[in-house]
């Protein structure tokens, strides 16, 4: 049974050792190399061709997201597991916008890790139970609210259009530029519609766009 081949990103010498440890005692999987930063793991990921790459959020130079995107659209059978000390709905949303195939935290058991990785490389998807909890409270904080919250109803067509691209991961320069309006209105338009939702950041904006089904549910898998 061929191992499952993993290359890590992470800036921090000891914990990528931590970790190389730990997958040395798993059977099924070895790691065949390291990265320090989001450039040399693009780099490495083209040239090693990992099954999954650990992916740590907060490196020097180019951005992890940016590198998860480079890696999917150079190889898309690669598989991403974010692995990150932040427990912020905004990365991990901004994960799935890029590709990534799940989010861990790095505080979790190394049982979780191993399951994830496992998880994922099936062919499925892994978010972190704290994370996945997080999202649910969230959630069913806004249906308790939801009578006495303004909705969708209440947006313009114009309002609606910026909601869903904002939600489908456009800049603000990028929606004026598409809608052929100037980057101040569509700022307009976005503080408007996030008053009238109740709506603070961008994961609650997309969560908002996926059960109105303005935008489908990103693929993770």
């Amino acid at each position: 049974m061929a191992k499952i081949r993993i290359l890590l990103a992470d800036d921090h010498t000891l914990f990528r050792q931590g970790i190389r440890q730990l997958i040395s005692n798993e059977p099924d999987m070895e790691v065949i190399g390291e990265a320090a930063n989001g450039s040399d793991a693009v780099d490495k990921a083209a040239e090693l061709r990992p099954d999954l790459v650990l992916m740590d959020i907060g490196m020097p130079g180019l951005s992890s997201f940016e590198a998860t995107r480079q890696m999917k659209k150079n190889r898309p059978e690669t598989k991403v597991l974010i692995l990150t000390m932040y427990d912020d709905e905004d990365y991990l949303v901004e994960g799935m916008e890029v590709g990534a195939n799940g989010y861990v935290l790095k505080d979790s058991p190394a049982n979780q890790l191993t399951s994830a990785i496992r998880d994922v490389c099936r062919g499925g998807s892994y978010l972190s139970p704290r994370m996945l909890s997080q999202l649910v409270d969230d959630f069913r904080s806004r249906i308790k609210s939801a009578n006495r919250l303004p909705r969708f109803a209440t947006l313009t067509t114009r309002e609606r259009e910026v909601l869903k691209l904002l939600a489908e991961g456009n800049s603000v320069k990028e929606i004026a530029c598409d809608l052929n309006l100037s980057v101040k209105t569509v700022e307009a338009h976005k503080f408007n519609l996030m008053r009238k939702l109740d709506i603070h950041n961008k994961a609650q904006l997309v969560q908002y766009a996926i059960q109105k089904k303005i935008i489908k549910i990103p693929n993770l898998a």
